[in-house]
Protein backbone atom coordinates (compact mmCIF):
# COMPACT_ATOMS: atom_id res chain seq x y z
CA UNK A 1 0.00 0.00 0.00
CA UNK A 2 1.00 3.15 -0.96
CA UNK A 3 0.76 6.37 1.39
CA UNK A 4 2.03 9.79 1.00
CA UNK A 5 1.52 11.98 4.02
CA UNK A 6 1.96 15.57 4.06
CA UNK A 7 2.84 17.84 7.15
CA UNK A 8 3.73 21.16 8.12
CA UNK A 9 0.59 23.27 6.72
CA UNK A 10 -1.35 25.92 8.96
CA UNK A 11 -2.04 29.47 9.40
CA UNK A 12 0.72 32.28 9.09
CA UNK A 13 0.97 35.87 8.58
CA UNK A 14 2.09 37.75 5.32
CA UNK A 15 5.53 37.65 4.84
CA UNK A 16 5.85 34.66 7.55
CA UNK A 17 7.63 31.45 6.60
CA UNK A 18 6.20 27.41 6.82
CA UNK A 19 7.90 24.09 6.17
CA UNK A 20 5.95 21.39 4.50
CA UNK A 21 7.27 18.00 4.66
CA UNK A 22 6.42 14.53 2.37
CA UNK A 23 7.03 11.11 3.22
CA UNK A 24 6.36 8.68 0.85
CA UNK A 25 5.99 5.00 2.25
CA UNK A 26 4.99 1.23 0.59
CA UNK A 27 7.05 -1.51 -0.29
CA UNK A 28 6.29 -0.52 -4.17
CA UNK A 29 8.92 1.97 -4.01
CA UNK A 30 11.70 -0.67 -3.51
CA UNK A 31 11.56 -2.21 -7.06
CA UNK A 32 10.07 1.16 -8.70
CA UNK A 33 11.69 4.02 -7.40
CA UNK A 34 10.24 7.33 -7.42
CA UNK A 35 12.26 9.78 -9.91
CA UNK A 36 9.83 13.24 -9.72
CA UNK A 37 8.43 14.30 -6.70
CA UNK A 38 6.65 17.55 -6.26
CA UNK A 39 4.41 19.70 -4.77
CA UNK A 40 1.09 20.93 -6.04
CA UNK A 41 -1.30 23.60 -4.70
CA UNK A 42 -5.04 24.02 -5.20
CA UNK A 43 -7.71 26.73 -4.39
CA UNK A 44 -11.51 26.18 -4.58
CA UNK A 45 -12.49 26.27 -8.14
CA UNK A 46 -9.69 26.17 -9.71
CA UNK A 47 -7.52 23.53 -11.37
CA UNK A 48 -4.30 21.98 -9.62
CA UNK A 49 -1.16 23.82 -10.27
CA UNK A 50 2.48 22.91 -10.21
CA UNK A 51 4.29 24.63 -7.57
CA UNK A 52 7.76 23.03 -7.64
CA UNK A 53 8.82 19.81 -8.91
CA UNK A 54 12.41 17.99 -8.08
CA UNK A 55 13.97 14.90 -9.82
CA UNK A 56 16.20 12.45 -8.56
CA UNK A 57 19.11 13.98 -9.44
CA UNK A 58 18.49 16.78 -7.76
CA UNK A 59 17.41 18.81 -10.89
CA UNK A 60 14.34 21.61 -9.58
CA UNK A 61 11.49 23.45 -11.55
CA UNK A 62 9.44 26.41 -10.03
CA UNK A 63 6.22 28.05 -10.58
CA UNK A 64 7.40 31.71 -11.64
CA UNK A 65 4.91 32.85 -9.00
CA UNK A 66 7.19 31.51 -5.91
CA UNK A 67 10.81 31.45 -7.65
CA UNK A 68 13.26 32.87 -5.33
CA UNK A 69 10.75 32.46 -2.38
CA UNK A 70 10.32 28.43 -2.48
CA UNK A 71 12.86 25.92 -2.05
CA UNK A 72 11.97 22.45 -2.83
CA UNK A 73 14.38 19.53 -1.64
CA UNK A 74 14.08 15.59 -1.22
CA UNK A 75 15.79 12.86 -0.08
CA UNK A 76 15.87 10.16 -1.74
CA UNK A 77 17.20 7.09 0.32
CA UNK A 78 13.97 7.93 2.81
CA UNK A 79 11.22 9.36 -0.20
CA UNK A 80 10.79 12.53 1.50
CA UNK A 81 10.57 16.14 0.32
CA UNK A 82 10.17 19.00 1.51
CA UNK A 83 8.81 22.41 0.94
CA UNK A 84 10.49 25.73 2.34
CA UNK A 85 8.24 28.66 1.80
CA UNK A 86 9.16 32.16 2.40
CA UNK A 87 7.83 35.26 2.33
CA UNK A 88 4.43 34.14 2.06
CA UNK A 89 1.84 36.21 0.39
CA UNK A 90 -2.14 35.82 0.84
CA UNK A 91 -2.18 34.39 -2.56
CA UNK A 92 -0.10 31.47 -1.78
CA UNK A 93 -3.63 30.18 0.27
CA UNK A 94 -4.14 26.75 -0.56
CA UNK A 95 -4.26 23.11 -0.20
CA UNK A 96 -1.22 21.87 -1.48
CA UNK A 97 -0.67 18.18 -2.34
CA UNK A 98 2.56 16.39 -2.22
CA UNK A 99 3.25 14.32 -5.47
CA UNK A 100 5.49 11.02 -6.37
CA UNK A 101 5.86 9.81 -9.99
CA UNK A 102 7.51 6.06 -10.01
CA UNK A 103 10.32 5.03 -12.63
CA UNK A 104 7.00 3.08 -14.42
CA UNK A 105 5.25 6.41 -14.83
CA UNK A 106 2.80 6.20 -11.85
CA UNK A 107 2.20 9.29 -10.16
CA UNK A 108 1.07 8.78 -6.47
CA UNK A 109 -0.67 11.84 -4.56
CA UNK A 110 -1.10 12.53 -0.99
CA UNK A 111 -3.99 13.97 0.44
CA UNK A 112 -3.13 17.78 0.86
CA UNK A 113 -2.46 19.86 3.63
CA UNK A 114 -4.05 23.52 3.98
CA UNK A 115 -1.43 26.72 4.08
CA UNK A 116 -3.73 29.91 5.02
CA UNK A 117 -1.83 33.16 4.79
CA UNK A 118 -3.92 36.09 6.31
CA UNK A 119 -3.01 39.47 4.98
Amino acid sequence: QVQLQESGGGLVQAGGSLRLSCTASGNIFSFNPINNMGWYRQTPGNQRELVAVITRGGSTNYADSVKGRFTISRDNAKNMVWLQMNSLKPEDTAVYFCSSVVRSGRDYWGQGTQVTVSS
